[in-house]
């Protein structure tokens, strides 16, 4: 073989260069914008102040799910995550259902983080957000993928700043409202099940909460479907995956106790439908001094957009991930397997930015967030399917694990709106359709993603 063609072949392979903190600090950039910005206040609507409980149930088991993810990744440490975990272990059916669902979803999600980052940096410089919305949506977009082309040690750098910066902001959150939400007991004002738009019974309504607070907690996977950049895997993926588990729990639980027990169950969950930021409602109605107010507010502004534009950072890194899989297996055209020299998968990352540019077009905040609910529970109920085919030797936790957090997802995944998982049902359909005609018109690339 000649050694220049060898030399000129383009490299499919990806730099190890993430530690446990850099994969904890990922973890936390895709799960601290959303979650806290968005679904504590839309779970909070559906079940009221039994939010909490649906926090410590989408915790546990998101737990359950982190730990499959976490074993999975251990035992086979290469971009894609579940996707690549089907295919390993289950059917080449479920692992393109996986990473169907995945890109589905989280490019939806993309466009969310986008949406969300423009509004709150409209409201800090004193905009009305309007048509300009998604006008700085898309430049946010086309900034945060432009960092990300720059390769996995920049990108996780910025990442960690903008985390600790968003961190700090609702500590201060916490801290300054945790004795007036003693005071006031707004959680114990209402019915502790309550739904605030009363379309559904308590316990309809706490079942679609808990499945909401799941999806708040599953950033932890970007952690896995990154498994290829992280320095021995095998012991940095379970601790960076519980560990980002356990710290998102501590400041969803301080928030939701300080939102709801300082605004009350309705007037928290009724700022995401009035599109005034749940955070900032939190720290008017704290009556502190007029400036104290000013300043916290613009704190919780500056931690609002830099978790946004963590959570899209993130979601553009993983997602791209994903489609750099996908296209190694054939399963989307073969040019998204190729990374460039800075070891970034730069074909992969500009269609991700396409398809969070299609959404920021049409998204629908509740819609987008329901449905992506449905669309991760189906993802981790196959990634909990692919952990109970592990062998002993690459067991680290008890089969049983695997098996409950299996059940819990797929049970969750049909409490959302039934137009909404009826309608994931035939995406579903519909990638397989497309997963079918691929596998017959191309030949997958003949790649072993681990070496």
């Amino acid at each position: 073989m000649n050694p220049s063609s060898v030399a000129a072949a383009p490299s499919t392979s990806l730099e190890r260069s993430v530690g446990v903190f850099g994969a904890v600090m990922i973890g936390l950039g895709s799960i601290v914008g959303t979650g806290v910005f968005v679904s504590l206040a839309i779970a909070t609507g559906a079940t009221g102040p039994s939010v909490l409980l649906a926090i410590i149930a989408g915790g546990i088991l998101a737990t359950f799910n982190g730990l499959s993810s976490a074993q999975l990744a251990a035992a086979h440490p290469v971009s894609g995550g579940t996707y690549e975990y089907g295919y390993r272990w289950l059917h080449p059916s479920l692992g393109f259902t996986a990473g169907w669902m995945f890109l589905c979803a989280k490019s939806a999600s993309a466009a969310t983080a986008a949406l969300g980052c423009a509004g709150s940096l409209c409201t800090l410089l004193g905009i009305e957000p309007g048509a300009w919305q998604r006008s700085i949506a898309g430049i946010a977009l086309g900034s945060i993928t432009f960092l990300v082309l720059g390769g996995i040690r920049r990108s996780s750098r910025v990442n960690t700043a903008m985390v600790l910066i968003t961190l700090g902001s609702l500590v201060l959150l916490i801290v300054t409202g945790f004795p007036p939400g003693i005071a006031r007991g707004g959680i114990t004002k209402a019915p502790f099940f309550q739904p605030v738009e009363a379309e559904d019974g308590p316990v309809e309504g706490f079942l679609e909460a808990c499945a909401l607070m799941f999806v708040a907690f599953t950033g932890y996977g970007r952690v896995a479907t990154m498994a290829e950049e992280v320095r021995d895997p095998a012991r940095s993926i379970p601790r960076a995956i519980l560990l980002t588990l356990f710290v998102a729990a501590m400041l969803y639980v301080g928030v939701a106790f300080v939102a709801v027990g300082v605004c009350g169950a309705e007037s928290f969950s009724r700022a995401a439908i009035e599109q005034e930021p749940p955070v900032e409602r939190v720290a008017a109605a704290l009556e502190l001094r007029g400036e104290t107010t000013e300043l916290l507010k613009g704190t919780l502004r500056l931690g609002a957009i830099t978790a946004m534009l963590g959570v899209l950072m993130n979601l553009i890194l993983g997602l791209s991930r994903v489609v750099l899989a996908m296209g190694r297996r054939g399963d989307l055209p073969s040019r998204f397997a190729r990374t460039g020299a800075r070891k970034s998968p730069s074909q992969a990352v500009l269609l991700v930015a396409l398809m969070a540019g299609g959404w920021i077009l049409i998204g629908e905040l509740k819609t987008t967030w329901s449905f992506s609910a449905f669309a991760v529970l189906v993802y981790y109920a196959i990634t909990n399917l692919a952990a109970t085919r592990l062998v002993s030797e690459q067991q680290l936790f008890p089969r049983s694990f695997a098996w409950l957090g299996g059940a819990s997802s797929l049970f969750l995944a049909f409490w959302v709106e039934p137009q909404v998982w009826l309608f994931g049902l035939v995406t579903i359909a519909a990638g397989l359709l497309w997963h079918q005609a691929a596998q017959l018109r191309s030949r997958p690339l003949r790649i072993d993603p681990r070496e």
